[in-house]
């Protein structure tokens, strides 16, 4: 798979074992995204063992870890100290969360802002003007560093619906862009835009994605 240099790769490792995630290490790959707080919580465990194991306290120092799955704030604790980025941010209540958490524990979170960009109903996140409200509300998250947005798009064969999907992210992306400078939740650098999967990467990059989440291609079908 040859990407864009603008463009991050980062592999779905949810339900796979962590030695396919050392597997993919060794090869080059450092971000890896989780979905389920005990899964990461699980495998974060797993490395520091095998640093023990290893005499090496440096093993694997540089990997990073994304959650991208529906986060419940009773579970922060699970996910917080071992993530670099939250993607999949989709409710006030889970930023105010955050930000609770951050400032209890003298820590700044980044995170995206999930919105929600498909015809499919069962997903969640913001709607344009949610979105908007965070960045120009009153609330400020001072615990919390936003650094772009995160979208699925609709799961269908139809091209043009995907394309127009992701299209729709990008114009939320560029809204934000707007708001730079403003005074606003937002400063300078937020200019992440997450998606594209296995099946639909090309199209999102096309259409300005500068993260991808891929797991099929990388650690092939889960059972």
């Amino acid at each position: 798979m040859e990407l864009p240099a603008a463009v991050k790769l980062v592999a779905v490792s949810k339900f796979h074992p962590f030695e396919a995630i050392e597997e993919a290490y060794q090869a080059g790959q450092r971000i890896f995204a989780e979905s389920r707080p005990q899964e990461l919580a699980a495998k974060v465990k797993t490395l520091e063992a095998r640093r023990v194991e290893l005499g090496d306290p440096a093993y694997m120092a540089d990997i990073e870890w994304h959650f991208i799955g529906h986060l419940q704030t009773n579970k922060l604790k699970m996910v917080l100290p071992y993530v670099s980025l939250i993607q999949s941010v989709d409710s006030v209540r889970l930023l105010e969360a955050i930000d609770n958490w951050g400032s209890a524990n003298n820590k700044v979170l980044n995170v995206l802002l999930e919105c929600f960009i498909s015809s499919d109903e069962t997903k969640q996140g913001f709607s344009e003007h949610e979105v908007q409200d965070i960045i120009c509300g009153e609330r400020k998250y001072s615990n919390i560093h936003i650094c772009g947005v995160m979208g699925m798009a609709t799961y269908t064969d139809d091209e043009t619906v995907v394309r127009a999907d992701f299209r729709r992210l990008k114009e939320i992306s560029d809204i934000l862009q707007d708001w730079i400078g403003e005074g606003g939740n937002i400063n300078s650098d937020c200019k992440e835009i997450s998606m594209g999967m296995s099946g639909d990467y090309q199209i999102a990059i096309e259409e300005g994605s500068t993260m991808i989440r891929v797991g099929s291609m990388i650690f092939g079908e889960r059972y």
